[in-house]
């Protein structure tokens, strides 16, 4: 049984149509730094994610990359309806994905319009924050951006990364970070000196904890969500 099932876009589909979706499917496994799409490629493929945190990224004329964006598990990539893509997408961590032709897709979509609703309302929650993205970028300093991502990191990895609510009054989340401190500088506009000296800042103060490099104990959920603005 697909874990993300009632939380990705078919969970629009009854029991039939699910199995007729599944039919024209088929279960791809990526590795770290294993590319599923190529910046600027016509859009042949579109996927569910599974399992896994992939970023989106785009490359500037002298070759520098810039990520604009993560999916999680439940997330729908790729481009229905034709047209080319506009970033290229790669695993992060190891990634499982189910993977459809587009055509394919655009034709079950079009015979299954709850399907259909369910494409638009995904997109108008990916367009809900991508402009709170660009608020990130725009408007908050490097603390506020810090603090804004990580508690993007305990919603969107929260029920898959396993966070832990320990009580109601003082919640210690524990995430498993699948971005380097170069690339959490990335995506957030910022050096890697100033992250890494914001990350060192929020565990003096104890708001969180740092067992490694790639895993982040929130201590103090309130205080982190005052930093963040």
């Amino acid at each position: 049984m697909c874990v993300v099932r009632n939380r990705a876009i078919c969970s629009a589909l009854d029991v039939n149509e699910l199995g007729a979706l599944n039919a024209i499917g088929r279960e791809r496994k990526l590795a770290p730094g294993e590319s599923l799409f190529w910046e600027g490629e016509d859009s042949v493929l579109v996927a569910n994610v599974i399992d896994g945190v992939l970023k989106l990224s785009t490359s500037t004329e002298d070759g520098r990359e810039q990520i604009v964006g993560v999916v999680y598990p439940s997330d729908f990539i790729g481009r229905p309806f034709g047209g080319a893509s506009g970033h290229g997408v790669t695993a992060l961590t190891e990634a499982k994905v189910c993977v459809f032709s587009r055509r394919d897709f655009d034709k079950f979509a079009s015979e299954h319009p709850a399907l259909e609703h369910k494409l638009l309302d995904r997109t108008l929650g990916e367009l809900d924050r991508t402009r709170r993205w660009m608020l990130w970028l725009g408007r908050k300093s490097a603390p506020e951006k810090i603090a804004a991502f990580l508690l993007e990191m305990v919603d969107r990895l929260g029920e898959v990364a396993g966070c832990e609510a320990r009580s109601e009054e003082s919640a210690v989340r524990q995430l498993a970070l699948p971005f380097s401190r170069q690339q959490i500088a990335d995506i957030l506009g910022l050096t890697i000196e100033t992250v890494s000296r914001q990350f060192t800042r929020l565990r003096n103060e104890g708001i969180v904890d740092l067992p490694s490099r790639r895993e982040v104990t929130i201590v103090d959920y309130d205080r982190l969500q005052a930093e963040a603005g």
